[in-house]
This record gives C-alpha cells, sequence and structure tokens, in this order.
C-alpha cells in the first residue's frame, strides 16, 4: 500500500498536485453535509457509516472528500486564492459487508483541482495520463454517466480487469465529476469566478487490477506472505 501511494503521488506530483491530508476521524460538517449530502441522504444511514457515541457525534470518515473541503477552507483563511491541485491519499471506513472487492476499511485517493475554466475534458484528460502511466498505454479504461450528491455532472471510470484462468471484466475504480457549486461555496470559493473537478480512486482496487490480486480481502488479512509478494524494486 505504501508502495502504490508513493507512486501515485510521483504521478499526480509530475501533473502538478501536492498532497494533502487530514483527519480520519470527523465531524459531520466536513464528511457529509459540507459535501452536499443533506441530513436524509442516504450515506448517513448507520448501514452505511459508523458513529461515535459522543455527545456531539463523530464519523471516521467514509471518503477522503473530507479534505478537500478542510484545504480550501484553510487556503481561504490564508489568502490564497485558486488554483488548487491536491491529491489525499489516506485510509477510509464503511459500515459494509466484505466480499471479494468491498472492505469495511479501505483505502482511497481523493483528487482535487479548482481554478478558471476549468472543464470536464480536463478531469478526463488527467485521469487518461494517470492510468497510461500507472497501468501502462495498453490499459483499458472506460467512462459511464453516474450521480454522486458532490459532483455535478458524476462519472464512473472502470478498468478491465484480469486474472489467470479467469474472465476478464469491467472493475470500477473510480467515481468523478465537476465539484458541485454547492460544495466549492460551502468551502468559501468563489463559484461566479472559479470551478473545479474532483475524484476518488480506490487504491487497492488500483493494485488488485496492475498486480493480478484476486481478493480485496487479503490486503487487511494480516498474513505477511501477501506482504512480500510486493518487491520495493516492482512498478
Amino acid at each position: 500500500m505504501t508502495l502504490a501511494i508513493r507512486e501515485i503521488a510521483e504521478i499526480f506530483g509530475r501533473m502538478g498536485f501536492s498532497v494533502a491530508s487530514g483527519p480520519e476521524l470527523e465531524d459531520e460538517w466536513h464528511n457529509f453535509t459540507a459535501l452536499n449530502m443533506p441530513d436524509t441522504h442516504p450515506a448517513r444511514d448507520m448501514q452505511d457509516t459508523f458513529w461515535t457515541k459522543e455527545e456531539t457525534p463523530r464519523v471516521p470518515r467514509t471518503q477522503t472528500s473530507n479534505v478537500q473541503i478542510r484545504y480550501m477552507e484553510e487556503q481561504k483563511e490564508k489568502g490564497i486564492l485558486p488554483p488548487y491541485r491536491i491529491i489525499v491519499p489516506g485510509k477510509v471506513f464503511r459500515n459494509e459487508a466484505t466480499d471479494m472487492t468491498h472492505e469495511a476499511q479501505f483505502y482511497q485517493c481523493e483528487g482535487l483541482a479548482v481554478g478558471e475554466d476549468i472543464s470536464l475534458a480536463h478531469l478526463k484528460g488527467t485521469l487518461e495520463q494517470f492510468f497510461r502511466e500507472y497501468f501502462g498505454e495498453g490499459s483499458r479504461i472506460r467512462f459511464r454517466p453516474s450521480y454522486f450528491p458532490f459532483v455535478e455532472p458524476g462519472v464512473e471510470v472502470d478498468v478491465w480487469y484480469e486474472l489467470p484462468d479467469r474472465e476478464g471484466r469491467w472493475l470500477e475504480v473510480l467515481g468523478a465529476g465537476m465539484v458541485h457549486p454547492k460544495v466549492l461555496t460551502n468551502a468559501g470559493v468563489d463559484t461566479q469566478k472559479y470551478r473545479g473537478f474532483a475524484f476518488g480512486v480506490g487504491i487497492e482496487r488500483l493494485i488488485m487490477v496492475k498486480h493480478g490480486v484476486p481478493d480485496v480481502r487479503l490486503f487487511h488479512s494480516g498474513d505477511i506472505r501477501f506482504n512480500f509478494g510486493f518487491e520495493a524494486t516492482q512498478r
């Protein structure tokens, strides 16, 4: 996981993105409300989210999108205007059943770019460049329209996933889109002047595709033999 995060950061670093970080235990504003998820949104249901039993409950973050809000708020306080370009690799938590492609805890890499005249074409070009560098020139990806409350329009990105002796299939690895104006407004960004795109990619799924890992649960199994399958020199 560490090797993958370093490689991801190197690739996006060459495209002008810096690395940001934030808390894993988050308040309701930064994890939900500021990201355009009202009280009635299904993501707030206990079946999807863990909550603390504090007087003012907090949540182990369900995505690293909380950091994009914190980052933009911090830049506003410092008087620093866009452009912004950051990625946010880190651990996230979901209260859901596990299977070969789902875990209750996993790693995600959020990406955010805010500036003038940013379009969906910039998002598509950025992601295509990343996948070419991470998977190689022969990688197969596809973009599909989708819905997420914090972007409009939204897309999902699938990567062709093949394992030895198994039929290949499309595996969804990433959700993305143009940052919803309400999200920018909540973070103090002037939506009359600036637009942005954001994406969130599952790091375990990237590694599964690149190295032919058959089951996401292996990453957190505690089996040391799995770790020794990845050498620091491998790319």
